[in-house]
């Protein structure tokens, strides 16, 4: 019976290689940045979520190693044993004051606070009404939570008012509308205006997961509600991006809802805290993103994901309109993105193919990534590569 069992796992690994569908893990020899090194030569970079180009700091990566000699290498405990060090007091109040919150609980990942968010503050006489192409994390806390469940199209206020109104007449006690700030495989950055307008009328609260938006969207970075200009009950995000690029993820919000989530939500329960180097690092890097610097920063992504986009669109390449440092180059199918990619790194570019099931299937691109760590030069010779590559395969 056991070996059948491996024989299924070993035949669905093929079914997924001959679908084009596997997705292969390069080795990085180096520090992240827009050069990094990959079997045995430097290349270049584009597809990491390193927007302000923080991961390979040295002042970041200073501020991790002094946190972890004076803390140790964590606290081999979960936060409400004897897990939780005044760095990690720190690092809350650090995102919290940052985003505008009166309060922060951390998580050991994003997809922790995603998945921890709902179940402890929704029961079955509430209701979740989550866009359609939100992200995985948010997609599982739903489904761990007995509230009620409804789903709108993406970024489609019609469809959302909809799924309100049918909420409201189901009875729901309170709804909550859950969104990603900037949706991750397209760039999309979710209509928080009209959401708010919504939210509003119907007497519903509004979750984001901003991910990616924390660090550069908005006014000094302060996400896509910043960026929007509306307020919003829960920010849910990740030091693991644009601040510093380790790991860790959090949850903002009011200071009440915050203190019962540390009581119930089970991913901080039954997790170590987050290690003090990232807690380190992840504060050097929102202090960087809250200054002078950080504007600079903001302004260098924002003109290389413009030089970009412009480059790549009249090299005759198809790409999803938006205005996002995630700047997607559809191909549609799995093994053209699989083919596509693997040429683009034998030219000196690393970027990665995205296919099902992270995308839907006939979906299949190449997401690539600003930052501002990019210069202009590496820029036009990343679109260069995908010029030789695209008329190779018939792209273009």
């Amino acid at each position: 019976m056991t070996d059948d069992f491996y024989a299924r796992v070993r035949q669905t690994l093929e079914d997924i290689d001959a679908q084009g569908l596997t997705k292969p893990e390069r080795v990085i020899a180096s520090r992240q940045g827009p050069v990094i090194r990959v079997g045995g030569r430097d290349v270049l970079n584009f597809c990491a979520n390193n927007y302000l180009g923080l991961a390979g700091d040295e002042r970041v990566t200073q501020a991790g190693i002094a946190a972890q000699e004076r803390w140790g290498a964590g606290t081999a405990s979960v936060r409400f044993i004897c897990g939780t060090l005044e760095v990690h007091k720190e690092l809350e109040r650090s995102i919290a004051d940052y985003l505008g919150f009166e309060d922060t609980i951390l998580f050991a990942a994003a997809f922790d606070a995603n998945g921890g968010i709902f179940e402890p503050l929704f029961t079955d006489e509430d209701a979740i009404v989550s866009d359609s192409l939100n992200h995985a994390s948010i997609i599982d806390g739903v489904r761990l939570c007995k509230a009620k469940r409804y789903r709108f199209a993406n970024s489609d206020m019609d469809d959302l008012e909809t799924q309100l109104k049918q909420a409201r007449a189901d009875g729901a006690r309170t709804i909550i509308i859950a969104t990603d700030g900037a949706f991750s495989m397209d760039g999309y950055i979710a209509r928080l205006k009209d959401v708010r307008a919504l939210a509003d009328k119907y007497d519903a609260l509004i979750m984001v997961d901003d991910c990616h938006a924390t660090g550069f969207l908005g006014p000094k970075g302060r996400g896509s509600y910043a960026h929007c200009g509306v307020e919003v009950d829960f920010v849910t995000g990740t030091f693991g991006k644009a601040l510093g690029g380790a790991m860790g993820g959090f949850i903002c919000a009011r200071s009440e809802v915050v203190a019962l989530l540390k009581q119930r939500a089970r991913p901080y329960l039954f997790s170590n805290a987050l290690s003090p180097a990232v807690c380190g690092s992840s504060m050097e890097a929102i202090r960087i993103a809250n200054g002078d610097e950080g504007d600079q920063l903001r302004t260098q992504l924002f003109a290389n994901a413009r030089r970009y986009r412009a480059a790549m669109s009249a090299a005759g390449f198809t790409l999803l309109a938006g205005e996002h440092p995630i700047i997607p180059v559809m191909l549609g199918d799995a093994k053209l993105a699989q083919d596509m990619a693997a040429r683009m790194l034998e030219l000196g570019v690393y970027v990665i193919g995205f296919s099902f099931p992270v995308v839907p299937r006939g979906q299949a691109r190449i997401r690539t990534q600003m930052s501002a760590a990019h210069t202009f030069d590496q820029i036009d010779q990343t679109v260069a590569a995908f010029t030789t590559a695209g008329r190779e395969l018939g792209v273009i």
